[in-house]
C-alpha cells in the first residue's frame, strides 16, 4: 500500500509542535497544545462531549479487530466502575507469530531517522487528540474517574505526557550528529581520514504494562519513548481496563500503516480471565524494554527477573505531608481537602500521612491543637463532598472491591476522625462511591507504626501525632528511603522547617510541594514542567519524564570508513 501521509507532510505539519515541546522542556513554563476544557472541542475534525459519547456507546457489545497477526481467539469481560457491561472483545495474541510479526517492521522504522519518527508519534497522538472525548468515556468506564477528571487526565494530559516523552526521544536522538568528518594530523605524513555515521539503533520491541487507574496518563510516556526510539511496541493493558490503550494501538496502527510503516510496529496483547500473560511476556528474550506502573510487589519482580529488558517501573510509595504551621489555614484545609478526595485517593501521587506536632501548629487563625486541626480538615472534606452532584464530580467511583476492603478496614486502625460513608450516583445507581475515611494514628507508638509506614491504597489518610517537626522531618526522611514516596508536601512558615524538609527531599530523591493553598494540588503535575517521580527513591525507578527516561531505549550505532 503507497504512503498515504508522506515526510513532507507529516514535517511541514507537526515540526512546529514539536519545536514548541522543545523549548517548554528546556525553560520549564507552561504550555499545552492540548485544550483542557471540553467547550473547546467540536471544530477542526474533533468530537464534542455529546459526538464522544456516542462514539463510545457504539463501541460497547463489538469486536475491536485490529487485523494483528497470530491471532488465535476473542477475550474481554470488562464491567465499569459505575455497573456498564462494555461487552468488547479484543484480539487474543499467539505470541509466537506476533512478536516475530512486529520485529519485521524495526528495520524500516529504525531507516527512517529520528525526525520522521516523531512527526509519526505527534499524528498519532493528533488523531487520538480529535476523539479526546471518546476516549474520556473509556478512560471513565474503565478506571471509575468522574467524566471530568477522565476526559483531563486520559485525554490533554495524557497527550501531553506522550508528546513530553516524543520531545524528550528526539533530544537524545539528535545529541549525536547523523555523520562527522574525522581528520587526525600526522605531522609530516598524510592525515588520517574516515567518514563516519552515526545511527540510534532500538533496543528491540518495548513492552508497556498498563495499570487499572490511569491507562493512558501512565501508559502514553512509555510507549511513545519507546516508539520515538525506533522499538516496536506490545501493549498489555490491566484487564479491567483494556478499551482506552486497544483504541490507542487501533489509532497507531492506522497512523503507521498510512505513513508507509509496518502496522505491527504496535500492537495489543489482551488476555483470558486468570491468564496472567504479563510475566511470560517480561520474561521473553523478543522483549527489551519494559513499562510498568502498579504494585510494588510485581514491579520487584520484574526488576529482579525481566534480565534481559531495561525495566521501567512507577511502584507504590507512602505520600506524607508535614503539617507544622501555616499563614493559610483556611487555605491549606481546602487544598488538603481536594488532594484527599480527588479520585477517591485512588492515585499514586495522593497524600496518605500527615504529620501533625501533638503539641499542635500556629496558623494566621491562632494556635491550633491537634485535635483541632484533625477535626477542621474532617470538616473542610465534608465541606467539600456535601453535596452529593459535587461529590461524585471529584470522587468518581471506587475501582475495584480490593480498595473497597482497605478502605473498610482503615476504620479499626485508630481514632476515626471522619468516617467514610456511601454517596449515591444518580446516573449510576450500581457505581461504588465513598468518601474519604482519616484515622487519628500516634506516631510515637510502635503498634500503629505498622498501619502509616504501609501503603494504603484508597480513600485512606492517616493523621499521625508526632513529638515534634524534628520528629516529622524522622519520619518523613525514614519513610522515603524504605518505602518510597511519589510526592511530598509540607506547611510550614518556619525557614528552619523548611530547609530541613527541602534538605530531606534532596538527600532521598523526593518530590517535595511547599504551601500550597491555591489551586495546584500535591498530587498534581503539568508535562513538560513537572516531574513525576524522580527515580531515586523505592516508588519509581524511573521519571516522567527527563532525559534517562528515553536514552537506554535505543544505542548509537557508529559505522566508519576512510574518507
Amino acid at each position: 500500500m503507497a504512503a498515504e501521509l508522506t515526510a513532507h507532510q507529516l514535517i511541514a505539519q507537526h515540526r512546529p509542535t514539536l519545536d514548541l515541546a522543545l523549548e517548554t522542556i528546556r525553560t520549564r513554563a507552561y504550555w499545552s497544545p492540548h485544550p483542557e476544557h471540553p467547550k473547546a472541542y467540536g471544530e477542526n475534525g474533533s468530537l464534542d462531549t455529546a459526538a464522544g459519547k456516542a462514539a463510545f456507546d457504539a463501541l460497547l457489545g463489538t469486536r475491536l479487530d485490529l487485523g494483528q497477526p497470530g491471532t488465535d481467539g476473542w477475550v474481554g469481560g470488562e464491567v465499569s466502575p459505575y455497573g456498564v457491561e462494555l461487552g468488547v472483545e479484543y484480539p487474543h495474541a499467539d505470541l509466537d507469530v506476533l512478536l516475530p510479526a512486529m520485529k519485521a517492521g524495526q528495520k524500516a522504522w529504525r531507516d527512517a531517522g529520528a525526525e520522521l519518527r516523531a512527526m509519526v508519534c505527534l499524528e498519532i497522538l493528533r488523531r487520538i487528540a480529535d476523539r479526546t472525548m471518546e476516549f474520556a468515556q473509556a478512560v471513565m468506564h474503565t478506571s471509575g474517574q468522574a467524566f471530568m477528571m477522565a476526559f483531563q487526565a486520559g485525554g490533554p494530559h495524557a497527550q501531553d505526557r506522550g508528546m513530553e516523552a516524543v520531545a524528550y526521544a528526539y533530544v537524545e536522538q539528535s545529541r549525536t550528529p547523523e555523520a562527522a568528518e574525522w581528520t587526525k594530523p600526522q605531522g609530516k605524513r598524510d592525515p588520517l581520514a574516515l567518514t563516519k555515521r552515526f545511527t540510534p539503533v532500538p533496543r528491540g520491541i518495548g513492552l508497556v504494562i498498563g495499570c487499572n487507574t490511569f491507562p493512558t496518563w501512565n501508559g502514553y510516556p512509555g510507549l511513545f519513548a519507546s516508539l520515538a526510539t525506533g522499538n516496536a511496541v506490545l501493549v498489555k493493558p490491566h484487564p479491567r481496563a483494556v478499551l482506552p490503550l486497544a483504541l490507542t494501538v487501533q489509532v497507531a496502527r492506522e497512523v503507521l500503516t498510512e505513513a508507509g510503516f509496518d502496522a505491527n510496529l504496535v500492537a495489543l496483547a489482551a488476555e483470558r480471565p486468570g491468564e496472567g500473560i504479563a510475566k511470560t511476556l517480561a520474561t521473553r528474550p523478543e522483549i527489551r524494554i519494559i513499562d510498568y506502573t502498579g504494585s510494588t510487589a510485581f514491579g520487584d519482580w520484574l526488576e529482579a527477573n525481566a534480565r534481559q529488558a531495561q525495566v521501567y517501573t512507577e511502584k507504590a510509595g507512602v505520600n506524607t505531608v508535614v503539617v507544622e504551621s501555616t499563614d493559610d489555614y483556611k487555605g491549606m484545609l481546602a487544598n488538603l481537602a481536594f488532594s484527599l478526595s480527588l479520585y477517591s485517593g485512588q492515585m499514586c501521587t495522593t497524600p496518605q500521612n500527615l504529620l501533625i506536632p501533638r503539641d499542635g501548629i500556629r496558623t494566621d487563625q491562632g494556635d491550633k491543637s491537634y485535635d483541632e486541626v484533625t477535626a477542621d480538615l474532617a470538616r473542610a472534606v465534608d465541606g467539600l463532598l456535601g453535596d452529593e452532584a459535587r461529590a461524585n464530580a471529584l470522587l468518581g467511583a471506587i475501582v475495584n472491591p480490593d480498595v473497597k476492603a482497605r478502605l473498610e478496614a482503615a476504620a479499626g486502625l485508630g481514632e476515626v476522625a471522619l468516617a467514610s460513608r456511601e454517596v449515591t450516583n444518580q446516573e449510576f445507581p450500581d457505581a461504588v462511591v465513598r468518601t474519604p475515611v482519616i484515622v487519628k494514628l500516634d506516631g510515637a507508638k510502635p503498634g500503629d507504626e505498622a498501619a502509616y509506614t504501609s501503603e494504603c491504597f484508597g480513600p485512606v489518610s492517616f493523621a499521625v501525632a508526632v513529638d515534634s517537626a524534628d520528629h516529622a522531618v524522622e519520619l518523613l526522611r525514614r519513610g522515603i528511603r524504605e518505602k518510597g514516596a511519589m510526592t511530598v508536601g509540607a506547611y510550614t512558615t518556619d525557614p528552619e522547617v523548611e530547609e530541613a524538609v527541602q534538605e530531606v527531599c534532596l538527600d532521598e530523591a523526593a518530590q517535595l510541594s511547599l504551601n500550597l493553598t491555591g489551586g495546584v494540588y500535591v498530587n498534581q503535575t503539568a508535562a513538560f514542567s513537572d516531574f513525576h517521580g524522580s527515580g531515586g527513591n523505592p516508588a519509581a525507578n524511573a521519571a516522567l519524564c527527563d532525559g534517562a527516561f528515553v536514552a537506554n531505549r535505543f544505542r548509537v550505532v557508529e559505522v566508519r570508513r576512510p574518507a
